[in-house]
């Protein structure tokens, strides 16, 4: 199952589709001559459908679309979790940037640089397919992690007077914790098991398809159908997937804080500072 759910994240969808396509209208045509072997004397282009074949098709037709659903289901609950990720993380480190303006120099204008970098390279990084750039980015993504905690180590002693401490450790603490949680999020699927499954089953309705519907008309309809359940299933897979497809999840909240990192950066936190009046000396 391993190396199908590697082939089910890997694969454009487009090649996915074609397969998945044409091996349900093989199976059709298997379960077409399976009928023609099983009823050599019946025409199954003259065949009228009876009450019988209605409730098979429907009972097959009521489970696949339960299958669809369930899988469905499990896709946009993992995508959903990806989604409200964006926004956490962006919240923590925006909270993180805000409260290092509170430090004293040098780290003040050290941790906020990192922050921004840090930043960047993650819109880059959630943006970034499987491959060698991912790789990067992901090893530059830890080494930045590295340097933020590094950095905080350097101030504590520096703010550890102020009461402030406490919260500034627990917010960086948090916007460290959501690198794991967005890292566990993408690489949280639908089982591959699922997709087998419903794979299988779609191939097992097709066949059926094949043998009970008869006519040109319902050939046509037949081919209709089937068309439409593997695009259910390749819209399925797109949304299981965090890049490289249709659907992907919104970097949109990280973007407004680059912008606004970018936009403000520490030294203009500085504009409402005033110098104490020097006191002169009285002999």
């Amino acid at each position: 199952m391993t190396s199908f759910g590697q082939w089910l994240s890997l694969s454009p969808l487009w090649v996915i589709f074609v397969i998945l396509l044409g091996g349900l209208l093989a199976s059709a045509f298997v379960g077409r001559l399976l009928r023609q072997r099983l009823a050599p004397g019946a025409d199954p282009d003259k065949d009228e459908k009876s009450e019988q074949s209605d409730l098979v098709l429907t009972s097959v037709m009521g489970l696949l679309a339960l299958l669809v659903g369930f899988t469905f289901s499990l896709a946009i609950d993992r995508y959903d979790a990806r989604r409200m990720n964006v926004l956490v993380e962006a919240n923590a480190i925006g909270t993180t940037y805000l409260r290092t303006q509170l430090l004293e120099e040098p780290y003040r204008a050290q941790l906020s640089g990192l922050l921004i970098a840090y930043t960047d390279n993650r819109v880059l990084l959630g943006n970034a397919g499987p491959g060698l750039q991912s790789e990067a980015l992901l090893k530059k993504n830890d080494a930045l992690l590295t340097d933020l905690w590094t950095a905080t180590v350097a101030a504590f002693p520096s703010m550890r007077p102020y009461d402030f401490s406490s919260s500034y450790l627990e917010t960086m603490n948090a916007m460290i914790d959501m690198d794991t949680v967005r890292k566990v999020g993408r690489r949280a699927h639908v089982p591959p098991a699922v997709f087998a499954l419903l794979f299988l089953y779609q191939y097992v309705t097709a066949a059926v398809f094949g043998y009970m519907m008869a006519g040109k008309n319902g050939r046509w309809v037949s081919g209709f159908l089937l068309f439409l359940f593997a695009l259910s299933v390749i819209f399925t897979i797109d949304i299981d997937r965090p890049t490289g497809g249709i659907i992907q999840e919104s970097q949109e909240p990280m973007l407004w804080l680059q912008k606004s990192l970018h936009d403000n950066p520490s030294a203009i936190y500085d504009r409402f500072k005033t110098v104490a009046p020097l006191r002169s000396s009285t002999q």
